[in-house]
């Protein structure tokens, strides 16, 4: 390939917790492609087949993330402190990695959505994430120490959210001593804001993400309680390695394996309300086309539940535990809750041009 000069080599890297991290990335991905760079993207298992789909036309690279197994109770964090150590070595493993990386395919930037250990002094490095201050139930200030050391590390650390007092990211972004090399780059959504409506589809809009073995724990318990119900549903099951696989569960439940940004997009805006995690890449979904939403947070997961209960508290999404997770409640519940509608500025994120 002929290289225009002027123009960049980027690597674009996200960390495979969920399929969010990757899903977040298509907007600044079409951005850079827009300002005519050439994009690599280095990714694994779930987030490299999404983007696979996403952009078959790009140039990927098998680059193995963090092994970490997930608790199937709520004590998340208790789990990865123990795995510590193998995530630590895993951060020091990614970093050699990547200096092999950049030597084959001679990259000017590298982009790393939540993946630590991607700095290299010899390019430009930035780092991407919405919590700058991590909620833990305990060691807070040792794993933000952590934290900070990391992203200290990086040329720049963009933060998908705007800085101002109305934001997404609350405390987890806001509120303390920033770094300088810190640049809030406004929401990042995969979607547009629709001018036109859409006729309604779905009664219910279930969208399953995150980490094994949550992701189908909570899809177990959200399908028996739809199976009491009429509502005419579709269940997004967010498994992106699978091929797209429709199945009618029964006369008014459609389940799905995976969806495409754009029907996805449209599924969203043909639903009534939508039934999904708290995780935050979610979140700016929901912004950008301005839809109510229950949340259930994944059990454990201190971020999410911190969001869930934010929104709650401010009356845009009703939230329930998955432990006391009850739809009927949810749904009647739901109705004193304005959603993301006119809540928030929505433009979308501003990219750095390189």
């Amino acid at each position: 390939m002929e290289f225009t000069k002027g123009k960049k080599r980027i690597l674009i890297c996200p960390l495979n917790w969920g399929l969010g991290h990757a899903t977040r990335c298509i907007p600044i991905i079409n951005e850079l492609i827009k300002q005519g760079h050439y994009i690599t993207i280095a990714a694994d298992e779930g987030p490299l087949k999404l983007l696979q789909k996403e952009f078959p036309g790009l140039t990927f690279i098998v680059f193995p993330n963090y092994s970490i197994r997930y608790p199937s109770d709520s004590n998340m964090a208790v789990s990865i402190l123990m795995q510590s150590p193998r995530i630590v070595y895993s951060i020091y493993k990614e970093h050699k990695e990547l200096k092999k990386i950049i030597a084959a395919h001679k990259m000017d930037v590298v982009i790393s959505d939540n993946r630590f250990g991607l700095w290299n002094k010899g390019v430009k490095s930035i780092f991407i994430t919405h919590q700058l201050f991590i909620k833990t139930p305990f060691a807070h200030r040792f794993t933000n120490a952590i934290n900070h050391w990391f992203i200290k590390q990086y040329d720049e650390c963009w933060v998908p959210d705007t800085e101002g007092e109305i934001n997404l990211s609350g405390e987890l972004s806001h509120g303390q001593k920033q770094f300088s090399n810190v640049k809030f780059i406004g929401s990042l959504s995969r979607f547009n804001k629709q001018e036109n409506g859409f006729e309604k589809k779905w009664d219910v809009l279930v969208i399953l993400s995150g980490p094994e073995p949550q992701r189908s724990i909570f899809e177990n318990i959200v399908l028996q309680q739809l199976k009491q119900t009429s509502l005419k549903t579709l269940i997004v099951k967010g498994i992106a390695s699978a091929e797209e696989v429709w199945e009618e569960v029964n006369s008014n439940i459609t389940s799905v394996s995976y969806l495409p940004a754009k029907q996805l997009e449209t599924a969203i805006l043909s639903s009534e309300i939508i039934v999904s995690r708290s995780g935050y890449s979610t979140i700016m979904d929901l912004v950008a086309l301005g839809k109510k939403a229950i949340f259930v947070p994944t059990p454990g997961q201190t971020e999410q539940e911190y969001l869930a209960e934010r929104f709650m508290k401010t009356g845009i999404c009703f939230s329930q535990t998955q432990q006391e997770f009850n739809l009927e409640m949810a749904l009647k519940e739901s109705g004193k809750f304005t959603g993301f509608k006119n809540s928030f500025d929505n433009t979308g994120a501003v990219i750095p041009i390189f």
